[in-house]
């Protein structure tokens, strides 16, 4: 994520403290419990991906929290592709171009309700 947009870093503060680089972020108790909230919201919506509406406004809570603290629209693209790139380093072979464009979809579905 930092290879493609190093100007994420410096919204990772936590306690007022800036990381001096990815590596310094990556491995902080804060980012770590940042990623697996992240995982929360992707589990959420793969459980209610037939009714993502039912998180529609946890979503748009989400997104606020983010806009607030200058998380940019493109940035979540930038996001999308890490969790595409990551799934894909995963699955090997089993990540087709179904599964990618199904991956693409609810994402999409997530970022548009943020």
């Amino acid at each position: 994520m930092f290879d493609l947009e190093p100007d994420l870093l410096p919204l990772f503060q936590y306690n007022c403290r800036q990381f001096s680089s990815p590596e310094d972020c990556l491995s902080s108790p804060e980012f770590l419990d940042h990623i697996r909230k992240v995982m929360l919201v992707i589990d959420a919506a793969v459980t209610n991906v037939e009714d993502l509406s039912s998180l529609e406004e946890y979503l748009a809570s989400l997104g606020r929290k983010h806009r607030a603290v200058g998380v940019k629209l493109s940035s979540f693209s930038t996001v999308g592709e890490s969790l595409l790139y990551m799934l894909e380093k995963c699955l090997g072979p089993a990540f087709t171009p179904a599964v990618r464009a199904a991956w693409s979809q609810l994402y999409g579905a997530v970022v548009q309700a943020m």
